[in-house]
């Protein structure tokens, strides 16, 4: 309900407030529900008055409907602030995550089953606030022993790394020079003997006992069993140097250059000790990955983990597929078709509830058109061909959401989810905040120092040229005073079902600008309802208390399970809980989003529905365990009973399969040809419209052919089917007009002597609009299956096409035509010419468009078209589809055209 707009009748607001002490001396004794005299109010003051009124009934309805509140620091007790100091020898032109900023982690520490929040600092010092209920919190990291300072503090996991019962704490660390500054710590929970009276946990350092202090620049870790052997192993997120982030024709040699500091790392628990396996088991170490993002998930269904690394910069993410025996193979290009380019968080969960995990990654793409404009980011077409052909994958500088079609394969569809553009964005989270039994999305953004922006750059051009006229080096901090600051809220989207998202940051409550880094969700006062918890840099963290439960009472419920062996917390187990509603898949998966991992508790939001019929769980080591009777808006504990190995999801079979032998061997070769260079705006390349493929059964005896069209410099090309497969058949018609690019084709009987001929649209963006090339062709058959060109049987056609449909326009026996124009050559967006042709029933064809049908001469930039008969009076209307079009339905009268639809 939106606040009336009534203020224009109100009297001059000057007058309303003329008398300011009074008025506000009103306001004071509302504020504290004093009377007051109303005959004391000056003149115009009731207006005054009401509107005040009404602007906090106005608050006050807003404030019902926010799901999100903002505690302050003083309120909750966590006053934890990741500073940043830049100098000049210590700044991001020097460390190029130098604002990547800090993690942090959710747990339960203490076993009181309230969580505790960790945050990790870059140039300050960690601090563990221990809950201690109604959303308050103490700072215990010296008793704890949990400062860990000195520089550089970025990924923080919770586990129970040596399987006791008790949460531990593995930090990462990067920057440093100085590799011995840069050991991982490992924090061993001492377990309740070494409490204090304020139930304060205490931790022992053991990061070198146990064979983890490794010295990388590391991002993350994500502790699951890969190995199902009932302890938990090690997967270490690391990132490369400067040094590999450029890019260069020749950066492809460096994909097989390893260094110990740079790649992943995968450490295998053999007890109380871990062993780098990193190289047997498959895992890629390489220089040029940029870690920023890792999460676990059987990604394949096959009841074991895999893992999904996002890599910054040039090179492409990993997705590793568990083979069962130790090792992993790295499959993306086996089943994602593109990913992000400067994929940095990541999350991966179920967000349909078609019981499949979904994959999402996040980039730097801004939401508006101004902060687009201004970033110097997105990608250059060349750049990305050269990439390519070192072996480099599809990259886009976007968002990415991976819709898992559960036949082993993705469908990217960030972009319609309206999800992809959350600007420079660190941590992805999907939960279910409002409980309603869809995961929503939280995303955190911002940095200190956009080095990408365009007037930057040019500023920083600028000083180099001056620089070296004068001979004076540029001045560091003159450069870091110059670039601006990516200051924008956070967003938090809506699952609104049928894979779309809303973004709700007015109606949820979080329109706060911030710099935020690691984020997690936690139910931090047990109430029903997840809390966000982000750590930001040069300000205080921030708590955002979830009011869900208070505003409407929805249903949830809540696991914490309890595996066998020492992988107490059951991390990697799967649960699907069957609903009313269908069913909810969730992974139990701590990290998650960006250098953080989040309470080790499954969160189910049910909405009305109070009585869920069914538990299903697959446990870390494969077996299945069926729970009933569960109670709704509860936390429950259970425990590993089962034994028998889960089955395996049961896959259709595919519909299609590949014939190995017999198939066309036709390869389409795309001529070189880069549209920006002449038309720089382009929203993308529109040369590579082919190949197009018509079929027929040319020569007669009941088999349909296959024609498939050229690009430019190639010929299209006649495939015969026999009864061992498909035959290419020479046409040295064809192979004459190589030089035109084959963009639409059909088969008809144009000359009306019983066989199939074919007409081949020519296009293309290449050359100009009058290119003899672009000239459409007819090509009749002697029913054999040999054709030969009919030069004359078409009118004069310099135009771009990219279809013809045949069709009788004027029912007189013969076949007509309908040729779509594309696109003016170099002119984009301009509208081409579309033609309506007449057959004269011998097979040539006279452009009678502007006679009958004039409004298709220009009709836009045609991409399809078709005829139905669609008020069934025997002649068939011309439905048309493109560019910067309507979908527009040309009524046919008897044979013309003239009153577009639309």
């Amino acid at each position: 309900m939106a606040c009336p707009k009534f203020f224009a009748k109100v009297p001059k607001i000057d007058a309303i407030f003329g008398e300011t002490n009074e008025f506000l001396l009103f306001t004071h004794f509302q504020a504290n529900q004093i009377p007051y005299p109303m005959s004391k109010l000056p003149k115009y003051a009731h207006w005054g008055m009401f509107c005040l009124l009404l602007l906090q009934a106005c608050s006050s309805h807003q404030d019902q409907s926010q799901l999100l509140k903002l505690l302050s620091p003083g309120k909750t007790g966590v006053e934890f602030k990741n500073i940043l100091r830049e100098s000049d020898l210590f700044n991001v032109l020097e460390y190029g995550y130098f604002y990547n900023g800090g993690g942090l982690a959710a747990g339960d520490l203490n076993q009181d089953g309230l969580p505790e929040l960790y945050f990790s600092g870059n140039m300050v010092a960690n601090r563990l606030y221990l809950n201690k209920g109604g959303l308050k919190f103490e700072d215990v990291t010296q008793a704890a022993g949990l400062e860990a300072a000195g520089l550089w503090n970025t990924g923080v996991t919770m586990a129970d790394v040596n399987g006791d019962g008790w949460l531990d704490i593995y930090i990462c660390r990067s920057a440093a020079a100085d590799p011995d500054k840069r050991r991982n710590l490992l924090f061993i929970n001492n377990g309740a003997d070494s409490f204090n009276q304020q139930q304060v946990p205490t931790f022992s350092e053991q990061a070198a006992a146990y064979g983890i202090d490794d010295p990388a620049y590391s991002t993350q870790a994500a502790f699951f069993d890969y190995d199902r052997d009932g302890d938990l192993d090690l997967y270490l997120l690391n990132h490369s140097v400067q040094e590999y982030a450029g890019f260069s024709k020749t950066l492809g040699q460096f994909k097989h250059r390893l260094n110990p500091f740079y790649g992943d790392k995968l450490y295998r628990n053999d007890g109380n000790h871990f062993t780098d396996v990193t190289r047997q088991a498959g895992i890629i170490s390489n220089v040029l990955g940029f870690g920023l993002g890792v999460a676990i998930s059987d990604v394949n269904q096959d009841h074991w983990p895999d893992i999904y690394v996002s890599n910054d910069y040039n090179e492409q993410d990993y997705l590793y597929i568990n083979q069962r025996d130790g090792t992993f193979r790295e499959s993306l290009a086996q089943h994602i078709n593109h990913v992000s380019l400067f994929s940095m968080g990541s999350d991966v969960a179920d967000i349909n509830n078609d019981a499949l995990p979904d994959i999402y990654t996040l980039d730097m793409l801004p939401e508006d058109a101004y902060r687009q404009k201004m970033t110097s980011g997105p990608d250059h077409f060349e750049k990305n061909q050269v990439l390519k052909n070192q072996g480099f994958y599809h990259q886009s500088m976007r968002n990415m959401l991976q819709l898992n079609n559960g036949d082993g394969t993705f469908s990217e569809i960030g972009q319609l989810a309206g999800i992809s553009n959350t600007d420079w964005s660190w941590a992805a989270l999907f939960c279910d905040l409002d409980n309603d039994g869809l995961k929503d999305l939280f995303v955190s953004n911002g940095y200190k120092r956009d080095y990408t922006n365009m007037d930057f750059m040019a500023f920083a051009v600028d000083e180099q040229l001056k620089s070296q006229k004068s001979g004076k080096e540029v001045a560091v901090q003159r450069l870091l005073e110059h670039m601006p600051a990516i200051e924008v809220p956070n967003y938090v989207f809506r699952n609104q079902g049928q894979l779309q998202f809303k973004k709700m940051n007015d109606s949820w409550g979080m329109n706060e600008v911030l710099l935020s880094n690691g984020a997690v969700y936690a139910d931090l006062d047990r109430d029903g309802d997840l809390e966000l918890i982000t750590n930001n840099i040069n300000a205080p963290a921030s708590i955002y208390q979830n009011l869900s439960r208070e505003r409407h009472a929805p249903h949830f419920l809540q696991l914490q399970l309890s595996a066998a062996g020492k992988n107490t917390h059951a991390i990697g187990a799967k649960v699907y809980l069957h609903t009313t509603e269908g069913v909810q898949f969730q992974e139990l998966m701590p990290t998650r989003g960006f250098q953080s991992s989040v309470e080790p508790i499954l969160h189910f939001g049910l909405g009305n529905d109070s009585l869920p019929k069914a538990l299903t769980i697959i446990w870390p080591d494969g077996s299945q365990q069926q729970v009933q009777g569960l109670a709704v808006d509860q936390r429950h504990l259970i425990s590993q009973q089962a034994t028998d190995p889960a089955p395996l999801p049961k896959h259709q079979p595919p519909l299609f399969t590949r014939l190995q032998e017999g198939s066309p061997t036709f390869v389409h070769r795309e001529n070189l040809y880069v549209d920006f260079k002449r038309e720089p705006l382009l929203p993308q390349m529109i040369s590579p419209q082919g190949p197009k493929m018509a079929k027929a059964d040319v020569n007669g005896d009941g088999r349909e052919d296959v024609w498939i069209g050229g690009a430019k410099g190639q010929s299209g090309q006649l495939f015969l089917q026999r009864s061992s497969g498909f035959a290419a058949v020479p046409q040295p018609a064809f192979d004459a007009d190589q030089e035109s690019e084959d963009l639409g084709a059909a088969f008809f009987d144009a000359d009306q002597d019983g066989d199939p001929d074919l007409y081949v649209v020519s296009g293309g963006n290449e050359g100009n609009a009058q290119d003899p090339s672009l000239q459409d062709r007819l090509y009749l058959n002697d029913g054999r299956g040999n054709f030969r060109k009919a030069p004359k049987a078409l009118p004069s056609m310099a135009t771009s096409g990219s279809c013809v449909r045949p069709a009788d326009i004027d029912r007189d026996g013969d076949t007509d035509l309908f040729v779509g124009g594309r696109l003016v050559p170099g002119q984009y967006p301009l509208p081409p010419t579309s033609y309506l042709l007449i057959n004269d029933g011998s097979g040539h064809f006279t452009d009678q468009t502007a006679q009958l049908a004039p409004e298709l001469q220009q009709a836009g930039m045609v991409c399809d078209a078709a005829w139905l008969d669609v008020n069934a009076d025997g002649f068939e209307e011309l439905l048309v589809v493109g560019e910067w079009m309507p979908v527009t339905l040309f009524n046919n009268h008897q044979g013309q055209l003239r009153e577009p639809l639309a």
